[in-house]
């Protein structure tokens, strides 16, 4: 219930203004009442939610117990490998709806709470206290005595300062219940909203990975019908056995021994037999006794390892004993001991010591060919096993994210434990993990790490080649420079959570392990820096000068120049395997020549010998910093010297004053790849930052005409309204230059972002069709960037 308290009636301090401040102090109790139940209540959710997680997890790990304990079957091991995997990801997405709902609903209402009811009753007080005030004032006036002066004037002073007083206050108290009532709708709704959108991204996830998921289960169904069938069959066929067995005459119930010298196995005889110790007591053990390797050995268990009884049955002989109380012994003796044994039965033992006899004879007659005999059935049936046990190789159909990323080096184990098969990423640094440390990472914070994963989220081909471009090897090289040198250990797979994320921490946030540069070092790699530029431009000298765009104002000392440097657009070539971005405009590559065939196809037959693009020329700067190395390594688009400068403490939006405050983002521009500048974006760079002209990282794309970046820019919530110095807009340029592909890209993401403003949260990422439009040249400025070389001459004095 919405209440407006009037401010002209609060002045007359009348009854109907009473109550209704009566009305709205008992409605915002309520209110408070309300909003403290509804975050306990969340509290108490989001405490059995990771209860709930936490017993989840030891099922989880049930699962895989049970997947080791079967790990002789490869069906049930696979399948329940995969099924603890998927559910291991539902219980991740169950804890980042929980840390969602803790700061949409208990975190923003007990902020409302704290602070804005908060306010209103302090100035519920002050309303209070004046108006008691107020009310003495009154009575003291009126009993103040007309034949005392002085009494009278003090009471109408009195009067009039406490009647202002509580003007000042009572307008004050009915502000703030104004605000409050109003506020409370968008706080509330807000909080509520971000709820639901968190749902909406949790039920999304587990279907795209139930989804993923579901061929597998349908071909698990299709095999349990079939293994329904066969344990109905195999049941079948027992109990007919069974059946059979039990029609047999068992009234002679000695078990069936026979000598077998060309046992598969090599184990001439085997049963069970009773030893004499050959302690003082003389006591009588149970034993399971073979014969095979010329040899008499026994064993309690199945798993512990034969003792020999006799180890050349050659020097032994064999003997019946009836001079014992027991019945059915015989003795076996050697020429250093005896060893006495009792047989189950008179049949048992005949049977044993023929066994022994025949086992001595053949070792005399034939021991040569006995023991070739035995290694080779050993042989065939060790060869039959390993070729049994070799794994099957596994194909993956298509490429994936996935395989692009782990083919890196390095990155096939985890950046920071070392934990093999990692599954999860840190786009912003470039690096791969396993689980726990992604959730580690997670912790950290989006200013410090932001984790994706490798098999379930989207990959935009621009963070693709991002990973591509750093990786585990070059990260570490950086990270963990000084490791080595500072005695510090670096975590191993199953090493205690709290020692990992110690580490994590240590290396990331607090970067202890990083070598910091001394100033010649930092000014050496500055320079050196400055001068591949120069290699990178001279290199493209000769070829075809591209559009160029409006003429901005030179510094003092600067001049035009005809050339202009290569783009992400139409000079950044794949390589073979597809995973690495490379210039076409260095020496090494293949593809100059086909790219001046294709620009000499695509411009004008006849260009003017200057453009009025500044060109980037090096000059001594005042100081060296991490700001400057980042901003020309930006520039010549290298990514390792990129993530070192960050290292170091570079300021990612640091501005060269001496350079037109020129950023690293726009210096990227410049240097004409897209993945420097997603790389920049990935780690905080602002993408609407001016420099001296008023001019953004978007007005310089599209005065170069790269149409990949401007595409990037404008996903990244570049201000396409924002007009240079000499009041022109992204647009304004795009149109004068005749580039149509950056009109129709400027123009739709207005429309879109017109779009999103009526529909308001109901449609929160806009039309449709612009997302697929833009996905499209997402895409092509990734893989396809010579497509996008289509644009006009740019005449500055075109009317």
């Amino acid at each position: 219930m919405k209440i407006t308290v009037d401010f002209e009636e609060c002045l007359k301090d009348s009854p109907r203004f009473r109550a209704t401040i009566e009305e709205v102090e008992g409605d915002v109790c309520e209110l408070e009442s309300k909003l403290d139940k509804l975050v306990k209540l969340c509290i108490g959710m989001i405490d059995a939610g990771k209860a709930y997680n936490a017993a989840n997890k030891q099922f989880v790990n049930g699962i895989r117990e049970l997947a080791q304990q079967s790990a002789k079957d490869e069906v049930i091991e696979s399948s329940l490998t995969k099924f603890a995997e998927s559910l291991q990801e539902m219980i991740n997405y169950h804890t980042i709806l929980f840390d969602q709902a803790q700061r949409s609903i208990k975190t923003q209402l007990q902020t409302f709470v704290k602070d804005d009811l908060r306010k209103f009753k302090e100035a519920k007080k002050q309303f209070d206290k004046v108006s008691e005030e107020k009310e003495n004032a009154l009575i003291k006036n009126a009993q103040a005595p007309r034949n005392k002066q002085h009494e009278v004037e003090e009471a109408t002073n009195i009067l009039t300062a406490t009647r202002k007083c509580f003007r000042h206050i009572v307008l004050d108290y009915v502000l703030q219940i104004n605000v409050l009532q109003s506020k409370r709708r968008s706080e509330i709704l807000k909080s509520m909203l971000s709820f639901m959108y968190a749902h909406l991204t949790f039920f999304h996830q587990g279907y795209d990975l139930f989804s993923e998921l579901q061929p597998l289960m349908k071909q698990l169904g299709g095999q349990l019908d079939q293994l329904v069938v066969d344990a109905a069959k195999e049941k079948r066929d027992m109990e007919q056995k069974h059946s059979t067995i039990q029609q047999k005459d068992f009234s002679n119930d000695d078990t069936k021994l026979e000598y077998n010298v060309d046992a598969d196995n090599g184990i001439a005889m085997e049963g069970y037999l009773f030893k004499r110790a050959s302690n003082a007591f003389k006591t009588w053990n149970r034993r399971w006794f073979s014969i095979q390797n010329n040899q008499l050995v026994y064993q309690k268990k199945f798993k512990d390892n034969p003792t020999v009884v006799v180890e050349d049955l050659r020097l032994c002989t064999v003997k019946h004993c009836e001079d014992i109380e027991r019945r059915f012994c015989f003795e076996v003796v050697s020429p250093t001991k005896s060893c006495m044994m009792q047989a189950d039965s008179e049949k048992l033992r005949q049977a044993w010591i023929k066994a022994v006899q025949n086992s001595i004879a053949t070792a005399f007659r034939d021991k040569g060919d006995n023991s070739e005999k035995l290694d080779r059935k050993s042989s065939t049936s060790t060869g039959s096993l390993d070729s049994g046990g070799e794994p099957k190789e596994r194909s993956l159909k298509g490429e994936s994210a996935l395989q692009k990323v782990l083919a890196i080096p390095g990155n096939a184990c985890c950046c920071d434990c070392g934990q093999q098969d990692p599954r999860w990423a840190s786009i912003n640094l470039g690096i791969t993990l396993c689980i726990q440390c992604s959730g580690i990472h997670r912790s950290l914070g989006v200013h410090f790490s932001k984790v994706r994963s490798l098999t379930l989220d989207t990959w935009e081909p621009e963070l693709l080649k991002l990973m591509c471009e750093l990786g585990n090897k070059v990260i570490n090289q950086i990270y963990e420079a000084r490791r080595e040198e500072l005695g510090a250990r670096k975590p191993h797979p199953g090493d205690p959570r709290h020692e990992v994320e110690a580490y994590i921490k240590a290396k990331y946030v607090d970067r202890r392990f990083v070598r910091r540069p001394s100033d010649e070092e930092l000014r050496n790699k500055v320079v050196s820096l400055s001068k591949q530029e120069k290699r990178l431009s001279s290199s493209s000298d000769h070829l075809p000068p591209k559009a160029p765009p409006p003429t901005p104002k030179l510094r003092p000392g600067s001049h035009a120049s005809g050339q202009s440097v290569k783009s992400a657009d139409s000079g950044i070539q794949n390589s073979a395997d597809g995973s690495r971005e490379m210039l076409a405009t260095t020496p090494s590559s293949n593809s100059l020549a086909d790219a001046e065939a294709a620009e000499s196809k695509a411009m004008p037959a006849a260009l003017p010998a200057a453009s009025p693009c500044k060109e980037v020329v090096f000059y001594e700067p005042k100081e060296y910093s991490p700001g400057l190395q980042l901003y020309w390594a930006s520039f010549t688009r290298s990514l390792p010297d990129m993530a070192e400068a960050l290292a170091h403490g570079a300021e990612v939006n640091w501005v060269n004053t001496e350079e037109d405050k020129r950023t690293p983002l726009i210096m990227a521009v410049h240097g004409g790849s897209l993945v420097t500048c997603e790389f920049l974006l990935q780690n905080a760079a602002n993408v609407n930052q001016l420099d001296a002209q008023g001019r953004g990282p978007l007005h310089h794309a599209t005065m170069l005409g790269h149409t990949g970046q401007v595409c990037l820019f404008l996903k990244r919530g570049a201000n396409q309204n924002a007009a240079d110095i000499d009041e022109k807009t992204p647009l304004s340029i795009a149109v004068e230059a005749a580039n149509a592909d950056i009109v129709t890209l400027l123009r739709l993401a207005k429309m879109n972002e017109e779009m999103r403003e009526a529909e308001g949260p109901y449609n929160p990422s806009g039309d449709e069709t612009y997302q697929d439009i833009f996905q499209d040249f997402t895409h092509m400025a990734s893989n396809d960037p010579d497509k996008l070389n289509r644009y006009q001459q740019y005449d500055p004095q075109r009317p």
